[in-house]
């Protein structure tokens, strides 16, 4: 796999040549980045959930996450190997308003994105499908089946949205690490899709 112009690659000291590349897992407030790095990352994940305070009232609607007390004040930071010459570094970014201004800097040499979502709070997506597209970043949309359960197939989900036909919608349980290793997978073969296509195509 080439992501060479990611910026991120490089060649161990002993064996063939290994390939890392960033991607970032964004999203709206609470609806389980943080869950899925953790789950999916092979080293203990860094997190900076800090305790929920009074800044958050009128600001974060935690109708839907009722039990929920720290959010995402940073950054969340994982890694998996793929296979023996892909590693992917996750990047999950803050879910409120007022830590957007992180975002930038997070997808700086990104690959591409995993855009999470809750069907019971679309427009919580919105924003950050917006951030992706305005940059012209690869990203998929991954709904997140809180309690094992899928309330919206795919297609219902892609038409709230109004995305693009050939941008991937998936299915997902953030706490299960086979099911977030399949979407990032799912990404990886978009992203070189997209490069594959753009290279061919006519100037």
């Amino acid at each position: 796999m080439d992501f060479a112009g990611s910026d991120m690659s490089h060649r161990p000291a002993a064996g063939g040549r290994v390939t890392s590349a960033k991607i970032v897992i964004a999203g709206g407030f609470g609806v389980g980045k943080t869950t899925l790095v953790g789950s999916v990352s092979e080293i203990t994940p860094l997190t900076t959930e800090a305790i929920m305070t009074s800044a958050g009232v009128g600001v974060d609607d935690n109708r839907q996450v009722p039990g929920k007390m720290t959010t995402t004040v940073a950054m969340d930071f994982g890694r998996i190997s793929i296979d023996r010459d892909l590693i992917l570094y996750l990047f999950g970014t803050p879910g409120q308003t007022r830590f957007w201004f992180m975002w930038d800097e997070l997808v700086r040499g990104a690959i591409g994105a995993v855009v999470m979502v809750d069907t019971r709070r679309l427009a919580d997506c919105f924003a950050a499908i917006d951030f992706f597209e305005h940059r012209r970043l690869p990203y998929l949309v991954a709904i997140n089946c809180f309690d094992g359960m899928q309330y919206h197939n795919a297609q219902d989900v892609r038409d709230a949205l109004a995305i693009s036909s050939d941008v991937p919608v998936v299915s997902c349980d953030a706490r299960n690490r086979e099911s977030t290793k399949n979407v990032l997978i799912s990404l990886v073969e978009y992203v070189l899709t997209m490069r594959r296509t753009r290279a061919v195509a006519p100037a």
